[in-house]
């Protein structure tokens, strides 16, 4: 049993990203998206990430919750 629940620098380093704060925070600033856009189809996943993300969202795995927050954090501010 994992008591851990994945955050955002777990899942950062999931997807092979860096999870130095700095680093998150200008992913994030630098991969913004419509609010109506689909965090999936974003033209800068790579497969294995895109797929990864699409099965914690479809299965509501432990990463749904931090994936669901990822996709909020990148949707671009008016």
């Amino acid at each position: 049993m994992n008591l851990h629940q994945p955050n955002l620098t777990d899942l950062f380093k999931q997807l092979g990203l860096s999870s130095e704060e700095l680093h998150m925070n200008r992913f994030i600033e630098r991969h913004q998206i419509n609010s109506h856009a689909d965090l999936l189809n974003a033209i800068f996943w790579t497969s294995d990430q895109r797929e990864f993300l699409r099965e914690a969202i479809q299965e509501d795995s432990e990463w749904a919750e931090i994936v669901d927050e990822f996709a909020n954090l990148l949707i671009r501010k008016p």
